[in-house]
């Protein structure tokens, strides 16, 4: 049984399918299936049921599959330890919530490459699910999202509470109170990011909590487009501090509600079993300094 016969039985399990599992290894597909047969004869099990183009596995494969990726897990982590040498190119993978990524990431990079030239980031920009499944899988060294984070193989840091803020056009009536309060958000059309948005889980927690039942009137994929979509008086929105840009001075206004103090809480999410390399420690690092000196706009 070798390594590369597992991660051939995971890329399978996990795309359903022989060809698109070759694609992403970038084997041929007949060489991959092949290495299946070999590694099932050897075990002598099944681990497939081959429905057409479909592949779907058998109980054994479930089973082996549990212990398949575990084994990978422990290999990568060994193969990090061992070459995490001061001397050498490093590599390290890091997810951020949309809320997040395009206004935190920027400058750190920019600082990282800066103090640490030898450092390599890759960024992947997701929402908070699929980040804890890409850190329980492997595949993110840490990831940045909000809370409520609760799988238990997950380790959790606060890195912020930050404000959530009313934000609403130049010309709304709004503006022209001397005081806000959340009961005056009640019958407004609301301008939210979809339904996978921790921002969105919360912003709805919030108007619950003060009995406003939101009147959502557009779902976006990006803040850009909930803030240009606020700019024409489509709507009004609630949205994070780290959102706020120089350039919103001129069609928007950000509101602090009087009666309420909406927050979301920042957090680092790692496996707690995954080896934590110098090159994790020093993006984290400046990540928790970049925090305390408040470089977040």
């Amino acid at each position: 049984m070798e390594l590369y016969q597992l991660r051939y039985l995971v890329a399978v399990a996990e795309a359903g399918n022989f060809t698109r599992a070759a694609e992403k290894l970038f084997v041929t597909q007949p060489t991959l299936s092949q290495q299946i047969i070999n590694l099932e004869r050897e075990l002598g099990h099944k681990f497939f049921h081959r429905l057409g183009r479909k592949a779907v596995l058998t109980e054994a494969g479930t089973i082996f599959m549990d212990r398949a990726r575990r084994i990978l897990f422990e290999a990568d982590n060994a193969a990090k330890e061992l070459q995490d040498d001061p001397g050498l190119e490093r590599r390290i993978h890091v997810g951020a919530i949309p809320t997040v990524a395009p206004y935190l990431l920027p400058p750190l990079i920019a600082l990282c490459r800066k103090k640490h030239p030898n450092l390599q980031i890759s960024i992947r920009e997701d929402f908070r699910p699929q980040l804890v499944r890409g850190v329980l899988e492997g595949e993110l060294d840490l990831a940045i999202t909000a809370q409520p984070v609760t799988n238990k193989q997950v380790a959790v840091e606060l890195l912020m509470t930050e404000p959530l803020t009313l934000v609403v056009n130049r010309g709304h009536p709004l503006t022209l109170c001397n005081r806000v309060v959340s009961n005056d958000l009640a019958g407004e059309t609301f301008v939210l990011l979809g339904n996978a948005s921790s921002l969105t889980e919360q912003v709805q927690s919030f108007c619950g909590d003060h009995n406003i039942e939101p009147r959502v009137g557009f779902r976006c994929a990006q803040v850009s487009t909930v803030k240009s979509l606020v700019a024409i008086g489509a709507g009004i929105s609630i949205l994070p501090r780290v959102t706020r840009a120089r350039e919103d001075v001129d069609s928007l206004v950000y509101i602090e509600l009087a009666d309420a103090s909406p927050t979301r809480e920042l957090v680092t999410i790692r496996h707690l079993q995954r080896y934590q390399s110098r090159g994790v420690s020093q993006f984290l690092k400046l990540l928790r300094e970049s925090v305390q000196e408040h470089l977040l706009p």
